[in-house]
């Protein structure tokens, strides 16, 4: 018998796939337990409307991202904090501190995990910073560290 997995089975395949397995084990195991359905037309053509709209998600979020991503690189972040007079900050700046003031100052909000390759800033100047917005979608953006 065919059946659609609903969830992952171990030993029988991934969720959404379409699988031929014992008769008995379909209707008394996967069917029962609501991990699967049986493969009719109508399930089929419901299976396929999922996996439409989830590509067209998928490519709609994408699309957010690399819009996103335009903004992002157009921008110079510009972040205030205390020095020295050797320029040496009191502290240091984090991607928290970035994102929030992405978020203040652009009304943009990027997690502070999604930055790539950065370190904590701790002196004054330009730098560099990346952010993964998306799979396969990097920003690259400059922030400049102002004295007070």
């Amino acid at each position: 018998m065919k059946v659609i997995l609903l969830t992952d089975v171990k030993n029988v395949g991934k969720k959404n796939e379409i699988k031929e397995v014992a008769d008995g084990y379909a209707r008394n195991y996967l069917i029962k337990n609501r991990l699967a359905v049986e493969a009719t037309k109508n399930a089929l053509k419901v299976l396929q409307n999922q996996k439409d709209q989830a590509a067209a998600d998928y490519k709609a979020r994408k699309q957010q991202a690399l819009d996103l991503k335009d903004r992002l690189e157009k921008l110079t972040l510009k972040i205030v904090a205390k020095s020295g007079n050797d320029g040496k900050l009191f502290g240091s700046i984090n991607t928290g501190k970035i994102a929030d003031e992405l978020a203040k100052q652009y009304n943009i909000t990027v997690d502070k995990r999604k930055f790539v390759d950065t370190e904590n800033i701790t002196r004054l100047g330009n730098y560099p910073v990346k952010v993964e917005l998306f799979k396969e979608v990097i920003a690259k953006f400059a922030v400049e560290v102002i004295s007070l």
